[in-house]
């Protein structure tokens, strides 16, 4: 198995250095915030950096990479300056550049933890892709050290700002159907048979990954059914179903979870790494139901109310995620998808994990 150590292919160690002050925008409220990627993988590659152009009070103004020869090539693509990059070894240093305010981790989830932390340290808010972490006890880390830097943190929860999402919310929240009874969710695909040495495998090593489906897209049908219904779980049942043991020997293929809420909502979900086809929720109400399908796409989500579909823009949702971070920052006000937002999914899939061990239903605190 490679380490963590090699796959950055140089050692990073968290900065000891004073914490320092976040840039205050008072003065300069009209500037676009600098954005730094941290990894720059096929999600950096493919959607943040493309949709960083679209965005409205966002600039990709840094990036970080082990890689020479992708540092060469986004310098070139996207005119990033050799002062305004960084590899893991020098990261720290970004704590010297002004004009980087934000900078978004998306690197495998084992390493979340780490450069949350140093970015924290260097006075720079951060906004982390999911899921936040790989344990409830470096999600809680995370969140203590931003606030003691006194910068922000916001998880990437992309689908919360997508316009059909909103409007379930809304729908739910003003019982447009009457009361939600159940919530059926799910998310999952194939996960290809890569071979050895291909990056993309990370996913399938307990040591960066965490765990598996769950942790990877299983977060979507969970956090779907928390902000439908605006409360937390407060048990679950789980349990795991594995047809590939070699290709699947450290992290969970599929997981089956019943989820029982406070008003007496129980959401039924799954997720999986096995087969495609697991992309939608439903909500089931007194007088009809209401979803979508697809649900969890980067884009073509489809949403229903009744026998009748609800039109909605299609926007970027990595740009709006990234502005609505930046007017966060602006306004010095909380995120709807905070650190602490993080902790709770991070809290409910620890019982879930808890739950398949066991074989037993697990209360959630």
């Amino acid at each position: 198995m490679n380490t963590r150590r090699q796959f950055l292919s140089v050692s990073a160690t968290l900065a000891a250095a004073s914490q320092l002050a976040p840039h205050s925008f008072a003065a300069d409220s009209d500037r676009k915030l600098g954005f730094a990627l941290v990894g720059l993988g096929r999600l950096s590659t493919n959607q943040i950096a493309p949709a960083l152009q679209k965005t409205k009070n966002c600039k990709l103004a840094g990036i970080v990479t082990g890689s020479p020869e992708k540092a060469e090539a986004w310098q070139k693509q996207y005119g990033i300056s050799q002062k305004s990059t960084y590899n893991y070894r020098n990261f720290d240093q970004i704590a010297d550049n002004p004009d980087i305010d934000v900078v978004y981790v998306v690197l495998p989830n084992s390493m979340h933890e780490e450069f949350t932390i140093r970015a924290a340290r260097a006075g720079k808010h951060v906004l982390c892709e999911k899921p936040m972490s790989v344990s409830v006890a470096e999600a809680k880390q995370m969140t203590s050290e931003c606030e003691k830097a006194k910068v922000k943190l916001a998880i990437g929860y992309r689908c919360q700002f997508e316009p059909h999402h909103i409007e379930c919310m809304r729908m739910a929240k003003e019982k447009r159907f009457g009361a939600i009874r159940q919530i059926d969710a799910s998310f999952g695909f194939r996960f290809g048979d890569y071979p050895l040495g291909d990056l993309r495998r990370w996913r399938l090593e307990m040591e960066y990954a965490g765990g598996g489906a769950l942790m990877d897209v299983g977060i979507y049908a969970l956090q779907a059914c928390r902000y439908l219904t605006g409360e937390e779980p407060k048990s679950v049942m789980a349990r795991e179903i594995k047809t590939d043991h070699e290709k699947f020997a450290e992290v969970d293929e599929t997981i089956l979870w019943s989820m029982d809420f406070p008003s007496g909502i129980v959401a039924n979900c799954s997720t999986t790494y096995g087969f495609s086809g697991m992309n939608q929720f439903t909500a089931y109400a007194d007088n009809g139901k209401f979803g979508m399908e697809p649900a969890f796409s980067y884009e073509g989500n489809r949403a229903f109310a009744g026998n009748s579909t609800i039109e909605k823009p299609q926007i970027d949702q990595f740009a709006a995620e990234m502005d609505d971070f930046a007017n966060v920052i602006r306004t010095d006000s909380k995120s709807k998808v905070s650190g602490e937002e993080g902790l709770r999914d991070m809290i409910v899939m620890d019982a879930i994990y808890k739950s398949v061990a066991s074989g037993k239903s697990r209360k959630i605190s």
